[in-house]
């Protein structure tokens, strides 16, 4: 049975932080489809009490990306290619005006904290460190959106990013082609700064993209 990569648990509620371990390894694939995962086990590798790591699990149950199994733990909840191209169709419809929408109302002091996280995932594609990647990707994206002043549309995105799979990344790291999509952060931020919308959409649209044709093959 694949288990996540616990990481470093910082001083916040474990519910959030087991549940941003678990999310990382559902969206990276190291979770498949198939595999039960025992509460108790994850509690014993992380070195906390079952109890917010059954909160996680059942978050993720009610969102759809797990289900319980009866006296065993949980599992993940398959997704088909016709779910993946749905989850990608519905990110571009609405990641993408929603972004163009925030890059317009975007101030310097956003753009400078966007680009320290652009810098971040920048030193994890090449440290081929795909949990930090995946987490200062979501933060990037989400904080971006964010400037638009929609929550709501930013939890929506937030709920398709995490029904999103993207299979075998640590060969992407080490073949280093999450370089050169970590690169593409900082594009888009300089494309933001200089109100070029049109290349903003280029860039936005090609970045996507990767998430179905590059990266969600199993």
């Amino acid at each position: 049975m694949a288990e996540p990569t616990a990481g470093l648990l910082r001083h916040t509620s474990l519910r959030d932080q087991v549940l941003e371990v678990v999310r990382h390894a559902l969206v990276s694939g190291e979770i498949r489809p198939g595999d039960i995962y025992s509460a108790s086990a994850l509690a014993a590798r992380l070195q906390v009490s079952s109890s917010p790591v059954r909160e996680a699990m059942l978050t993720l149950v009610n969102q759809g990306l797990m289900e319980p199994v009866r006296n065993r733990g949980f599992r993940v909840v398959p997704m088909s290619d016709q779910d993946l191209d749905e989850v990608y169709e519905m990110r571009v419809l609405l990641e993408l005006p929603g972004t163009l929408k925030a890059a317009a109302r975007i101030t310097e002091a956003d753009l400078d904290r966007l680009r320290a996280l652009a810098k971040d995932i920048e030193a994890a594609a090449e440290e081929g460190d795909v949990v930090r990647f995946l987490d200062a990707d979501r933060h990037f994206h989400l904080d971006l959106l964010g400037c638009g002043g929609n929550k709501r549309l930013v939890d929506s995105v937030a709920t398709l990013r995490d029904q999103t799979r993207l299979y075998g990344l640590e060969n992407l790291a080490e073949r280093g082609v999450l370089t050169d999509s970590a690169r593409e952060h900082r594009e888009i931020l300089a494309a933001i700064a200089d109100n070029d919308t049109a290349r903003l959409e280029e860039l936005l649209r090609a970045h996507l993209r990767h998430i179905r044709s590059d990266w969600a093959r199993s």
